[in-house]
C-alpha cells in the first residue's frame, strides 16, 4: 500500500509540474501582450470565412507559422518571416497547423491579394496551379444559366469554363477569401524596418510538399 502512494504522489507532482511549466508559465508570459503594430482585427465576413476555414479543414493541409531562416528556407520560399506570439492575438482558436501539403497561407493575401484568382482557385486550383493536389469545392459556387446583377462570376480559363453555364461564388466562398485576402503579416515587427515584397502567389510553385 505503501508503494502505491508514492506511486500516486510521484503522478501527481509530475502532473502538476508538467501543467506549471506547459500551460501557466506560458500564460503568465503572454497575459500582457498587446497585438503587433500593424495587425487589424478581423472583420465580421472575415470571421465567417474564418470558420469556413475551420470547418473545410483547410488547417489539416496548410499551416500558418512559417519558419525562422535558421530552421528552415521558408523565407525563400516567399513565405515571409517567422511569426511571434503577438501576431496571433485575435486568432480563437490558433489555426498554427502542422501538415504542408499546401504552402504556408500566413501571407498569402499578400502573395495573392486577388479575389478573383483565390475565388477560381477554389473551384478548381490546377486552372491556375498545374499538378496541384489541392481539392477542388465547387460546392461552394453555383452553376446557372445568366448571372443576377448582385452576383459575383467566376471567370475561369476558357477549358475549364461550364458550357453554356456561368460559375457565381456562394456567400460561403465569398467570405472564405475575404479571411484569406486579409492574412498579410508583412507589417514589419521592429519600427522602421521593412520587410522584403513576396512573390506573387500565381508565380509561386504550390505543390511541394514540405
Amino acid at each position: 500500500m505503501d508503494s502505491e502512494y508514492k506511486l500516486l504522489s510521484g503522478a501527481m507532482v509530475t502532473l502538476a509540474l508538467a501543467t506549471a511549466t506547459l500551460v501557466v508559465l506560458p500564460y503568465l508570459q503572454l497575459d500582457d501582450m498587446q497585438p503587433s503594430p500593424g495587425l487589424k482585427p478581423y472583420t465580421e465576413q472575415q470571421l465567417r470565412g474564418r470558420q469556413v476555414y475551420i470547418e473545410m479543414g483547410c488547417v489539416y493541409c496548410h499551416s500558418q507559422q512559417p519558419r525562422s531562416q535558421s530552421q528552415a528556407p521558408d523565407f525563400q520560399r516567399g513565405w515571409g518571416r517567422a511569426p511571434v506570439a503577438t501576431d496571433y492575438y485575435y486568432d480563437r482558436p490558433h489555426l498554427l497547423g502542422t501538415m504542408r501539403t499546401g504552402p504556408d497561407l500566413f501571407n498569402i493575401g499578400a502573395r495573392q491579394p486577388s479575389v478573383d484568382w483565390n475565388l477560381g482557385h477554389l473551384y478548381q486550383p490546377r486552372a491556375y496551379v498545374s499538378g496541384s493536389n489541392m481539392p477542388a469545392f465547387p460546392f461552394l459556387f453555383e452553376l446557372k444559366d445568366t448571372a443576377g446583377a448582385n452576383d459575383k462570376v467566376i471567370n475561369l480559363p476558357p477549358e475549364f469554363a461550364p458550357q453554356g453555364k456561368v460559375v457565381v461564388a456562394s456567400q460561403k466562398a465569398l467570405d472564405l477569401v475575404d479571411y484569406l485576402v486579409g492574412l498579410d503579416h508583412t507589417y514589419p515587427i521592429n519600427p522602421g524596418v521593412e520587410l522584403p515584397t513576396l512573390p506573387d502567389e500565381a508565380a509561386d510553385s504550390q505543390g511541394a510538399r514540405k
